[in-house]
Parts: structure tokens; C-alpha cells; sequence
């Protein structure tokens, strides 16, 4: 890696070295505990000095004078690395400072975050003032470079043209690139692609693939390409083919993808217990995935499926980190390391009663220290969304002689409309519902019909999709109309209208796709969202990843995009927006 944030100044190290010698006192001192060592695989009884924010010495001395130190007794508890989440999506409706200040509380204080949303909603120059911004709070914020937009659009070469790309790749708080979600253009001989991925090699920088179901053959042309580790197997049989063509692999968890224990079982039943090549992700789930935490929840699973502590944690924290080629900094509780860690009563138990990142205690015998600061996201462009317009009557004209069908929470398919969709009000007789796209801007708009979402949504608004633009489903338009004026008027979000009343709504004040608001009131309202979404016929598993995918062409079979009705097989627009 060519260049690194996170070097401490010669005085810093001067400083830390002088608290070696006892000329310095430690600013943290742990005594008495039960050290997790990755590269020996043993608990080891050691005292930690921690200085500021760096981990100065592990061992069995004890400082002098440490009766004047701020000191954590951890007889009879557990120390491991901080958890690490190697591929986070933040800002799934809700946004990266207050997912981690909720999360943290569990353990996991690092995050390796997809810049899609700030490349579509921050602009060019004000995206990486977030960056610094995030670099304030009391843990570590990674990111990776998108090599493309995960959808259609319009002009993809002005939002992500070649030298924002460079920009990213060459950034040192960025350590990877991918995902590869186009990697099938990429096959076809898309150029600028390969050349960005060749950038990413060239600054040392690893590649997050994308590969569902891919064949052999596939997987060993992105190898070639350059891909190093992928996150989508969803069997064991997966992992091996992958773990076998030399990839690192991703053991997903998330809200729409729940495989790890599965994938747990089905390599022990084959009697495969080797470790040190995987790692976890939650793959930005939604809200109240996460309602007991983050990572600590895949630990729990991998002890329960017989996974030995050790490498239970080691794949939340030190096989992550090596990987990144990070481990002289994160993932180890040794001397020279960030001190960031958590402090367990039973390694059998993943929650930790204690958690410390760059030094800073942000929870001490289960009690949170409130120790986030609130972010100023104006700084970085993402403001309440401000429409040029209103949505009318004429923007609900369905003609269209093809819809979309859903055959699980984010897989589209096409079916032929039969009913008779001219009037204002559908009957609650079946599941095919109006929908809408529009753009953001007010320039063009793709009506269609969706079947199976639901049999008695009236009227229901997004402003959060991948681009952002604004996705209109209901049964009543003038329900539709009242939803669409609703989140107008609050800068954006989602809204549920019934009977010419507005159910409820989720401000959504960064840019119409992301909230402000706590994580504990955004977990609510996404969870009241869900039950009147089920209760009106909803039968999937994810409401908010329906909205976000409907526009996204990296899933079979099709797209509601800013260029059309998209065939993602066939990589054609069936039938394309329409002007205003």
C-alpha cells in the first residue's frame, strides 16, 4: 500500500517508547487478563499499557507508579481485537456515524465502508470532506473505490468519470477496490474497468468481487482480471471452488442473504475446518438486522457450529486485518497496534462488557460512554432533498404492456399486464400495483406495473434508491399523489399514505436516502414500516432492500433504471424512460 493515514508522528513514537522505559506513565492500563494471541493461537495472562491511542506494551510487567493509572481489572475476562466489518454499505437508511456509534456497543469498531452513496449523492469534490469528517469519531472508517454504478444511467461518465476513479483508488483511507458488481462488462472488454483495476494493483490495494453463482471458468477469468476475495458464496460448495482458485472468501450473514451457518455446517460436514482464509461480513443489512449488533452475532453463530473460539474471532478482526495487510496496525492486541479491542467475561460469549477503539473507552462495564460527536454532514453536500416539482396525474399514465414480477425481496422478472389499469383505484382482488420512477431532477419518469409486492398499498413514496431518484407503488393515485407531496415537503424519505392520511413516514435528511436521526429511532420506524407493509400484503423479507434494488443491474432479470426498463441479461433497455 503506497501510503497510510495512520503512521504516528516521530514524537508520537517517541513518546510511546519513553512509556516503555517508565519516563512516561501509561494513559490506560489493563491488568490480569486473558489475551487473545493470533499468531501463536493461545490466551495468554498479560498487563496491556496503552498510551493514548496506541497499544505500548503487552506482557507481565507492571508500569510504576501504576497505582496513579487509569486502571481496567480484567482477572478472570477475555481481550480481543476490535471486530472488524470488511464490506459495510452505510447508508441504508440509515448513515455511517450512527451505525457505528450503535454497533460499537457490540464490539465492532471497524468499518471498510462502499462509496457508492457519496458517489451519487455527495458530488465530486465534497465526497471526500466526509472522509476527513468520519476520521473525528472514536473509530476507524475505511472505504473502497466503485468501478462502476451498480445501475443504468444516463451519463455514468460524468458521475464517475476516469479521474474521480483515480482519485479514490489513490486515496489512503481507501484500501480496496470493487465491488465488482459489472464484472459481466468487464468480460465483454470494457477497458476503462481493467485499467482502474489495474490502478488499484498498482497501489497494492486488494479487489472485492462479485461473483453469485459464478462458474469455474468465471471465477478464474476474475482472478486473472485481478479479483482477490468474494463475499458472495452462498454454500459450501461455493467456498471450496473459491478457497481452491486461491480467492479469500466473505462468510455473509446479512439481512437478505442469512448463509453463514448453512455454509458452516456443510463445511464441516465435509471436514473442512481450516479458518485462517475466511473472514465475516454482514453486507450492509438493514436497521433491525442489526438490533443485537453487528459482527459479535456471526462470532455467536461460529461458536455454535463447533468453530473454535480462536478462529471464531480471528475471523472477525486478525484475518481481516492481515489481509488488508493491516495486521501491524489492527486485528492484535500486541504492542505497536491501535488499542482497539474488547474486553469479554467468556470468550463463549461475544458481546464484550468493555469496549476501547483508538484508545477511547466507548463502553465500560456495559454501560455506553458517549464518546461520538454529532456530524455536520452539510460539510460533505448531503442536505435535505429540495424537489423542482411536483408529482401530477399525468406522471401516473400506465400504458405499458409489460411489468415487473417479484419473485423474492430483490429478483425482478417480466410478466405481461392483463388488467385493466386505466382507472385511479386498483382492486385489493390481486397484487399488481402502479409503479412509478422519477426523476430526481424532473426530467424523465418510467411507469409500469409491479406484481407481488403487495394487495393494499395505496400510496407508498421512496426517495432511498441507488441513485436516489424517487420510486412511486400503490394502489391510488391520489394516495401515490399524497405520499409523493409528503416527502417533498420533509426533504425527503418514506412515506405510506392510506385513505388520504399519511400512515407513516421516515424522514430520510441526507439527500432523500439516509437519515440523521439516531440509530434507536430509525431501528423503530423501519421496524413499524415493515409491520404496516405486512400487514397491507407485503410477503418478503425486506422492504428497504426492494427499494434500493430496483433499480440494481447487477441481479437478474429486470431493472426499473434511469435509462428504461432494463433486461439485465440481455444488456438492453425493453423500453426506455419517458421525457416529462
Amino acid at each position: 500500500m503506497s501510503e497510510r493515514t495512520f503512521n504516528w508522528k516521530n514524537k508520537d513514537i517517541r513518546a510511546q517508547v519513553d512509556v516503555v522505559d517508565s519516563k512516561l506513565l501509561p494513559t490506560l492500563l489493563l491488568r490480569n487478563a486473558l489475551v487473545l494471541n493470533p499468531y501463536v493461537k493461545q490466551w495468554l495472562k498479560k498487563n496491556i499499557w496503552i498510551y493514548q491511542d496506541r497499544i505500548v506494551y503487552v506482557g507481565h510487567e507492571l508500569p510504576n507508579r501504576a497505582e496513579e493509572i487509569h486502571t481496567i481489572d480484567c482477572e478472570g475476562k477475555y481481550i480481543v481485537p476490535g471486530y472488524i466489518e470488511p464490506h459495510a454499505h452505510p447508508f441504508q437508511i440509515y448513515n455511517p456515524q450512527t451505525l457505528a456509534e450503535y454497533v460499537s456497543q457490540y464490539g465492532t469498531t471497524t468499518f471498510v465502508n462502499d462509496n457508492l452513496f457519496l458517489l451519487l449523492q455527495s458530488g465530486k469534490k465534497k465526497a471526500l470532506t466526509i472522509l476527513n469528517e468520519l476520521k473525528k469519531q472514536p473509530v476507524q472508517y475505511f472505504w473502497w473505490s466503485r468501478y462502476d454504478l451498480q445501475t443504468e444511467v444516463l451519463n455514468e461518465d460524468h458521475v464517475l468519470p476516469f479521474d474521480v476513479r483515480k482519485q479514490w483508488i489513490e486515496h489512503p483511507d481507501v484500501i480496496q477496490g470493487g465491488e465488482m458488481t459489472g464484472w459481466p462488462r468487464l468480460v465483454d472488454g470494457d477497458d476503462l474497468m481493467l485499467h482502474c483495476m489495474q490502478a488499484t494493483k498498482k497501489q497494492r490495494k486488494r479487489i472485492e468481487g462479485h461473483f453469485p453463482g459464478a462458474s469455474d471458468k468465471t471465477l478464474t477469468k476474475m482472478k486473472l482480471f485481478g479479483a482477490d476475495c468474494d463475499h458472495e458464496a452462498m454454500t459450501g460448495n461455493e467456498v471450496m471452488r473459491r478457497l481452491e482458485l486461491g480467492y479469500y472468501v466473505s462468510l455473509r450473514n446479512s439481512s437478505i442473504r442469512p448463509d453463514v451457518r448453512n455454509i458452516l455446517q456443510e463445511l464441516h460436514e465435509k471436514g473442512f475446518r481450516y479458518y485462517d482464509h475466511f473472514f465475516y461480513t454482514t453486507d450492509g443489512a438493514t436497521p433491525n438486522f442489526y438490533k443485537g449488533g453487528m459482527t459479535n452475532e456471526l462470532i455467536r453463530i461460529a461458536l455454535e457450529e463447533g468453530v473454535p473460539a480462536i478462529d471464531a474471532y480471528n475471523m472477525a478482526s486478525f484475518n481481516i486485518a492481515k489481509y488488508y495487510q493491516m495486521d501491524d496496525y489492527l486485528g492484535v492486541v500486541g504492542p505497536g497496534r491501535l488499542a482497539s479491542l474488547n474486553i469479554l467475561e467468556d470468550p463463549l460469549n461475544p458481546n464484550p462488557v468493555t469496549v476501547l477503539s483508538k484508545g477511547i473507552i466507548l463502553r465500560e462495564d456495559g454501560s455506553d460512554m458517549k464518546a461520538f460527536t454529532k456530524m455536520d454532514w452539510n460539510k460533505g453536500g448531503l442536505v435535505p432533498l429540495e424537489l423542482s416539482y411536483d408529482m401530477t396525474m399525468d406522471d401516473l399514465q400506465f400504458s405499458m404492456p409489460m411489468g415487473v414480477k417479484m419473485r423474492n425481496a430483490v429478483i425482478m422478472e417480466p410478466y405481461m399486464i392483463e388488467i385493466d389499469n386505466s382507472m385511479e383505484q386498483l382492486s385489493f382482488d390481486h397484487d399488481e400495483s402502479y409503479l412509478t420512477m422519477l426523476d430526481k431532477h424532473g426530467k424523465w419518469r418510467v411507469n409500469t406495473m409491479i406484481k407481488g409486492f403487495a394487495s393494499s398499498v395505496q400510496g407508498f413514496v421512496s426517495s432511498f434508491t441507488t441513485t436516489g431518484d424517487i420510486v412511486a407503488i400503490g394502489k391510488n393515485k391520489a394516495d401515490m399523489l399524497l405520499a409523493f407531496a409528503r416527502m417533498k415537503e420533509i426533504g425527503g424519505g418514506i412515506v405510506l399514505a392510506e385513505n388520504g392520511n399519511i400512515l407513516h413516514e421516515i424522514p430520510l435528511a441526507l439527500c432523500g436516502c439516509a437519515s440523521s436521526e439516531t440509530y434507536e429511532d430509525v431501528l423503530e420506524k423501519e421496524q413499524k414500516l415493515r409491520d404496516l407493509l405486512t400487514e397491507r400484503g407485503y410477503e418478503f423479507c425486506d422492504p428497504v432492500y426492494t427499494l434500493l434494488f430496483l433499480q440494481s443491474t447487477h441481479l437478474p432479470y429486470i431493472r426499473i433504471t434511469p435509462r428504461g426498463i432494463f433486461d439485465v441479461m440481455k444488456k438492453t433497455v425493453l423500453f426506455p424512460s419517458i421525457m416529462r
